[in-house]
């Protein structure tokens, strides 16, 4: 008898409106032994992602009808947590900040070297791993945390303002959190990305810092904007802002 074959321990979900990209693109990870689904709309790949787990999607931006980023806004507000790595010919700094802003994991222009891509996917999915355990001992200690008004949840994975939920992405949550427990004192924007991000930080990692900070900001405001709760500590990072 042959021997039982194990689960592929990994399900990716691939969105490309050109099939044979979208068919290539599941080829090459199911030749890597993962559960790979590939799909052409991204109306049927929300669909997919809302009655099972996957454990990463690859997503082309540019695409007729719902549009990747769209369908990115589609999963987030639906509090789906696929994580997203955006796979397109655009290139241009703008749809970088809007895909990361959205909660992306990773950005992949076209055309692109399978191996590349793959390195790419392992990785974040690694980093997923050790970001699972890290913050599962994190919140082993304590994951109840108030300050000025803001409640987070690190178990439920809940935040809110004034009792009026608070709409965050992963990476959001991450860095509200660690803003939180610090509790007034500075954070630099390395610490902030590597504790969301679970990866050392790098040269853009200033600038990604800066783009989340200012959509927490402006959630915050639009529950209170009658005070500012996170400022910038010059030269130094961001804080949870003093009364």
């Amino acid at each position: 008898m042959r021997p039982m074959e194990s689960a592929p321990r990994y399900k990716i979900l691939i969105v490309d409106d050109e099939a044979a990209i979208a068919d290539l693109v599941s080829g090459i990870f199911k030749a890597e032994g993962m559960s790979a689904s590939a799909v052409y709309r991204a109306e049927d790949a929300l669909e997919m992602a809302q009655s099972e787990p996957y454990d990463i999607a690859i997503v082309d931006v540019m695409m007729p009808g719902m549009d990747g980023f769209e369908l990115c806004r589609q999963l987030r507000s639906q509090g789906i947590p696929i994580p997203i790595i955006f796979l397109t010919a655009k290139d241009e700094e703008t749809d970088i900040v809007v895909g990361f802003a959205l909660g992306a994991e990773d950005y992949v222009t076209k055309p692109f070297k399978p191996r590349e891509l793959v390195a790419r996917v392992k990785a974040r999915l690694r980093r997923q791993e050790s970001g699972r355990q890290k913050d599962a001992e994190r919140r082993s200690f304590g994951s109840l945390l108030s300050v000025r008004g803001i409640e987070m949840d690190g178990k439920a994975h809940a935040a809110s303002l004034h009792d009026i939920p608070l709409s965050l992405t992963p990476k959001e949550f991450g860095i509200l959190e660690l803003l939180l427990r610090r509790a007034g004192e500075p954070v630099s924007a390395k610490e902030l990305y590597e504790t969301a991000w679970h990866e050392e930080a790098n040269a853009t990692s200033a600038n990604t810092i800066m783009v989340h900070i200012r959509h927490l900001r402006q959630k915050l405001a639009e529950i209170d904007s009658s005070e500012q709760f996170i400022e910038t500590a010059w030269g130094v990072g961001y804080r949870i802002a003093k009364r």
